[in-house]
């Protein structure tokens, strides 16, 4: 399950630095047979798209920490519920064995 989430993420940032390169490189205007060059307009283009990421980084991470604040109230309240059937629980078991004795069946009791 671990391996399955990693490769996730992984295949995640993969997938994000292909698009950041994508975006960085343009097919060369003479239709030569020369690879792909970057994009170097100026270095403040270069700087604004760096800019650009970072806030959609900011701003999804942003989401979903509200959406981790909104829901942590219903995690805590879930899990004091589970604590609190937990005790009846068990309160009910020590109620029922003080209550309702069974006879005890060891192997050196036994007739015979």
């Amino acid at each position: 399950m671990m391996a399955d989430e990693e490769d996730e993420q992984t295949r995640v940032f993969y997938e994000m630095g292909s698009m950041i390169i994508h975006i960085l490189r343009f097919p060369n205007p003479l239709g030569s047979s020369s690879p792909r060059t970057l994009l170097v307009s100026s270095p403040s283009a270069f700087a604004s798209l760096f800019i650009g990421i970072s806030v959609a980084l900011m701003m999804f991470g942003s989401v979903t920490f509200v959406i981790g604040v909104i829901l942590m109230p219903w995690v805590v309240g879930l899990v004091l519920l589970f604590y609190f059937a937990g005790i009846v629980t068990s309160l009910s078991r020590w109620g029922r064995s003080i209550l309702c004795p069974a006879s005890p069946k060891w192997p050196n009791n036994l007739p015979g």
